[in-house]
């Protein structure tokens, strides 16, 4: 199951983050760009190759420490058809090397293009009568619960049936998701906290042997209040925690995610590790060149900083 194999990585490595895969080209030091754009060409497939080995790069420097990694779709497909291969082959790779791969793609719609959705991230895909073959093959996915229930089961039955899992989006990190998100419904609730409720009972039957559901939630940690009170409807769920280090999310504030035992949360950061070369901090101390090394240092510093808050 999904959760438990989470759960065990987190103790393992006594970390409880998950870096996120956004790249863009900008963030690619400029010796691997010349590199693969005299390879290949200043054209989409020169970036992807660009990008595929920083990928690379940083996952050799980190998964030693970390136990997922959370590559975004959407960066990867604005490259076209070099950029979807990138995300395929960038997956592959981390779970070579042992790592949970959470593909963060929000995907949702009507029931039957659901189940096209969740059979080309978590399940299988019909080839003939005789051969059912993966696709991404992923471990989990994010998903958008605004087309309701039926919008939702087909990833929740593949959850079950692949021992994949999701996280569905309860509170986004983002200014304007209050728009939504916060309005009042009839019975004096948020959206939010309705869709939290929705995620306890989505989650109920694909519940491991640690308390917690392979369906999880999305909760920012720009929003720490709200945080408190899902933290509190989300009774079985994992929470994934967007919105630390760059988006301005603080230790402190993703600590409401975490339950008492140390776990329920996993916390996400992006460009604070995939470009630390280019922070004033490591960049007196790491030259490009070795931009892998200072992800990794600021993985283990943002590891050490938010066990501190949990331990505290």
């Amino acid at each position: 199951m999904f959760i438990d194999t989470l759960i065990e990585k987190i103790k393992e490595k006594n970390n409880p983050t998950v870096v996120g895969l956004d790249p863009k080209i900008d963030y690619v030091p400029s010796f691997i760009k010349e590199e693969m754009f005299q390879k290949y060409g200043a054209n989409l497939k020169g970036v992807a190759e660009a990008i595929l080995k920083f990928n690379k790069m940083l996952i050799d420097s980190i998964y030693d420490i970390v136990p997922a990694v959370k590559p975004q779709l959407a960066y990867y497909e604005m490259y076209g058809v070099e950029g979807v291969r990138v995300f395929y082959e960038t997956c592959k790779y981390a779970k070579e090397k042992g790592l949970i791969c959470i593909a963060d793609g929000k995907r949702n719609d009507i029931g039957t293009t659901a189940e096209a959705y969740s059979s080309a991230f978590l399940g299988n895909t019909k080839v003939d009568d005789n051969c059912m073959e993966a696709a991404f093959d992923v471990d989990a996915l994010t998903v958008n619960p605004y087309l309701g229930v039926d919008g939702i089961k087909p990833f929740v039955n593949d959850c079950a049936n692949f021992g994949k899992g999701i996280f569905v989006l309860v509170k986004t990190s983002n200014k304007s998701s209050g728009q939504l998100q916060d309005l009042l419904t009839q019975e004096g609730k948020s959206i939010y906290e309705k869709v939290a409720e929705y995620v306890n009972d989505w989650g109920a039957n694909v519940i491991g042997k640690y308390g917690y559901s392979s369906v999880g939630a999305v909760v920012g940690a720009t929003y720490p209040n709200q945080a408190k009170i899902l933290r509190k409807i989300l009774r079985n769920a994992y929470i994934l925690v967007p919105g630390y280090g760059a988006q301005g999310g603080t230790a402190r504030d993703v600590a409401h995610s975490f339950n008492s035992d140390g776990l329920g949360a996993l916390v996400n950061a992006s460009r604070s590790i995939m470009c630390a070369y280019k922070d004033e901090h490591w960049s007196g101390i790491y030259t490009e060149d070795k931009f892998n090394e200072a992800s990794r240092a600021e993985a283990l510093r943002m590891k050490d900083d938010i066990n501190q808050v949990i331990g505290a």
